[in-house]
């Protein structure tokens, strides 16, 4: 059960609203480059196993997300958010300028360090200005509109790659990322940027503190799991549809119709953890779900793009309901008091990242390419474990 905290939760509607838009516009932003990554790493650096970028990216992100509540508690939530938005201007605008080199990847990094940054940073502002019996609704509605932006951007950026390369993603990107910036300075203007009690506590004890709890622990290893999902889907998924002849015009539409699922049942899974059953069974079967779709992708052969598409799309079914699900049962754990928990639970997206990057290495090493989504089938089922012992969240009294 979540302690008692003195911090006074209070629901700011108003500020929720100009969140979520902040979270739509950075979904569609973010989403014209992500699924690219990869194949810019590839391009830029010649080389073929594009994990050990990913590794030194999220390597960083771990760090600075162990110590980014230091900054928080002196700066405030709403600060940490806007400098690390300019940060991701800057990193854009680095990516237009500088060529397909080794400079190139540096900046791809530090934009993904950014990235990773200002969302850790705008959970913390959002959980600031909730509450917690209503965090499935809130959680579902912030992630249903980022998603419904995240969803347009494949397609518009396999037509922006293919007629004006990287650098007309880039420019689009950086518009949005302008645009995000100036808008959220002025939305928040005047809000409670809000800071939080000084702790002495170190990282150690931070993460033996936070792990201590059973529940949080648990749905901490499923969130390390989600992570471990995207990472491997984000970073090798297109690179194996390439390799078998589909073209990016085809990935463009798989990807948008892939992603559909988070827009249609984040918001009334949100609702139905907080009014009817909790979330525990309902995250068992999307890992269930996960896990079945992630081996079909294995398994398949097919030269259709459709039936890629198909086997995409059940696979977001189930990470969409986890990620809601995760979000709605960690904050109802916790309160906007704990930035350092809230920091440390984010922290799952880099490990996450890191041993997919180490794992993905050793068995591209030894084995064909397809043999990754196999560890991932494995890897998602062994969730399974910790999501039948956790303690399901009390529902709302009807």
């Amino acid at each position: 059960m979540k302690k008692k905290s003195k911090f006074q939760e209070k629901l700011d509607r108003n500020k929720v609203r100009i969140i979520n838009v902040i979270s739509f516009l950075m979904g569609f932003s973010q989403s014209i480059l992500i699924y690219t990554v990869s194949t810019y790493f590839k391009e830029a650096s010649g080389v073929e196993n594009v994990g050990i970028f990913y590794f030194i990216s999220f390597a960083a992100v771990l760090f600075i997300l162990l110590n980014l509540y230091k900054l928080t508690q002196k700066t405030g939530s709403i600060f940490v958010f806007h400098l690390s938005m300019v940060a991701n201007v800057a990193f854009i605008s680095a990516l237009i300028i500088l060529p397909k080199t080794l400079w190139g990847v540096a900046a791809m990094i530090l934009y993904l360090i950014s990235v990773s940054i200002t969302w850790a940073s705008l959970d913390v502002v959002l959980e600031s200005f909730s509450v917690d019996k209503m965090s499935g609704r809130i959680r579902g509605l912030y992630l249903t509109l980022f998603n419904a932006g995240f969803v347009l951007g494949p397609l518009l950026a396999s037509k922006l790659l293919v007629q004006y390369d990287f650098s007309g993603m880039f420019f689009v990107s950086l518009i949005f990322a302008m645009f995000i910036l100036l808008f959220s300075a002025f939305g928040l203007r005047g809000a409670r940027n809000v800071s939080f009690p000084k702790r002495k506590e170190g990282i150690r004890k931070l993460i033996s503190k936070s792990l201590g709890q059973k529940n949080i622990s648990r749905i901490y290893y499923i969130s390390f799991v989600l992570d471990f999902f995207y990472a491997l889907m984000i970073v090798y998924a297109p690179i194996y549809l390439l390799d078998r002849g589909f073209s990016w015009d085809q990935l463009g539409i798989a990807f948008t119709i892939m992603l559909i699922p988070f827009v249609l049942v984040q918001y009334p899974a949100g609702i139905l953890a907080d009014k009817k059953i909790g979330e525990k069974e309902m995250i068992i079967l999307a890992i269930l779900v996960m896990g079945i779709s992630s081996f079909l992708f294995f398994l398949s052969s097919s030269k259709d793009i459709l039936v890629w598409a198909v086997i995409l799309f059940a696979t977001r079914v189930g990470a969409a309901l986890v990620e809601i699900l995760r979000d709605s049962y960690f904050y109802k754990q916790v309160d906007g008091s704990r930035a350092d928990v809230i920091d440390f639970f984010r922290t799952a997206q880099p490990v996450a990242y890191i041993a997919a990057a180490v794992f993905s290495t050793l068995i591209l090493w030894t084995f064909p390419l397809k043999y990754v989504f196999l560890l991932l089938a494995l890897v998602i089922f062994s969730a399974l474990w910790p999501a039948l012992r956790l303690t399901d969240s009390q529902v709302e009294e009807s």
